[in-house]
């Protein structure tokens, strides 16, 4: 497999303040990496560093086989890049922002820009600061995508969308995969992340903590189970059962989590009188510390 991105040892620091500290990062192409982590703990500060936005301390970084300082220039001209904070001049319509980079890219037109807005139900004839924020977002999803770049670097895109167009940029990004382009895919949303990444990068305080596919994350991401019962139950008829962990019982409510298949768990709560069940997903706060507690204990 070919390195489209691909660190060593990157490192950014602001001072005392916390940066990046030694990335190893390999993504290869055609793969659609997801890179998670809570707020504060450097998915923006690795974005901006290997598009050489802020310039690293120490370490390296290739993008597309170019180095990301002596090249960045044409770096920037083969990716497509959405910031978190996508700034913009409120007096610009979408259009116009998109011939401005086009005009930067060297492109004779807007490339696919027309068929990305019907596609997205975009607004490009209206002035920026008209749109909401959803829109707008789309907009910027749009600059990222209409040169057809062979990266695609997404920092927490479908923020602001509504469910019908994050299932259009879901399927968006299973159709570049399948085109053979790359997707780099910072978010916040677990099932976003396992629906479309092949693998995933935990970062924490500016380290990488893992390095996973999304099935071995998938054995992580337990699912926690609350039940209330119009009879008593006894604790051990769920301590025993495959895959149940921290059972605790309270009056007639029992609470437990399950890795790995849900189906001993759920016969075991139809063989009693169950008044009411909820099966939740962790917060993606709570899997990170899986990846914290390991990563203390290393």
């Amino acid at each position: 497999m070919t390195a489209v991105i691909d660190t060593d040892r990157l490192t950014k620091r602001y001072g005392s303040a916390r940066g990046i500290e030694e990335l190893d990062l390999r993504v290869d192409r055609g793969q659609v990496f997801g890179f998670l982590g809570p707020n504060g703990a450097g998915k923006t500060t690795t974005i901006r560093t290997l598009l050489d936005l802020l310039h690293p301390t120490s370490g390296r970084a290739r993008i597309l086989g170019l180095d990301s300082r002596r090249e960045s220039r044409e770096i920037r001209a083969r990716v497509g890049n959405l910031p978190g904070e996508f700034s913009y001049e409120g007096r610009m319509t979408g259009r116009e922002l998109l011939a401005h980079f086009a005009a930067l890219r060297g492109m004779r037109d807007l490339g696919s820009a027309d068929v990305l807005a019907e596609r997205f139900e975009a607004a490009l004839d209206r002035p920026l600061r008209s749109l909401s924020r959803g829109n707008r977002q789309k907009v910027g999803l749009i600059q990222a995508l209409f040169h057809e770049p062979e990266l695609l670097i997404l920092d927490e895109p479908t923020g602001g969308l509504d469910p019908l167009m994050q299932e259009e940029f879901l399927a968006l990004v299973a159709e570049q995969r399948d085109a053979g382009r790359t997707v780099f895919l910072s978010s916040h949303e677990l099932d976003e992340v396992e629906r479309v990444c092949d693998e995933v990068g935990i970062i924490r305080e500016g380290r990488l903590a893992a390095v996973e596919s999304v099935e071995e994350m998938r054995s992580r991401a337990y699912r926690n189970v609350v039940a209330r019962f119009h009879r008593p139950v006894a604790a051990g008829d769920f301590a025993g059962l495959p895959g149940v962990e921290d059972v605790e019982l309270e009056g007639l409510t029992v609470r437990f989590r399950v890795r790995g298949d849900l189906d001993p768990a759920i016969k075991a709560l139809a063989r009693q009188a169950v008044a009411d069940v909820e099966i939740t997903r962790p917060t993606l706060e709570e899997l990170f510390l899986t990846y914290y507690d390991r990563g203390a204990a290393s």
